[in-house]
């Protein structure tokens, strides 16, 4: 993997995070953030269905398959 791409990549994940409205997803981000060590171990510790969600919405963030939250909140004005 090139530098360019790595970058990329990171870039998709921080446009991915600003959207983020899943406070569960949220803490569980900020528990490998201030557990490092067990980071690399964590994809065994969350269950079948996580592991598909992290893959789709990893897919759909590369194909640029996201809605911007303006987007959504619009739309869902009405109700709330």
């Amino acid at each position: 993997m090139n530098s360019s791409s790595l970058q990329a990549k990171k870039l998709n994940i921080i446009k991915w995070l600003v959207k983020l409205q899943d406070q569960t997803m949220i803490e569980k981000i900020k528990f490998l953030i201030k557990n490092p060590s067990i980071s690399t171990g964590w994809w065994n510790t969350i269950s079948e269905v996580e592991k598909k969600s992290i893959t789709q919405g990893l897919a759909d963030i590369e194909n640029g398959k996201v809605t911007p939250h303006s987007k959504v909140k619009k739309s869902y004005d009405k109700w709330l």
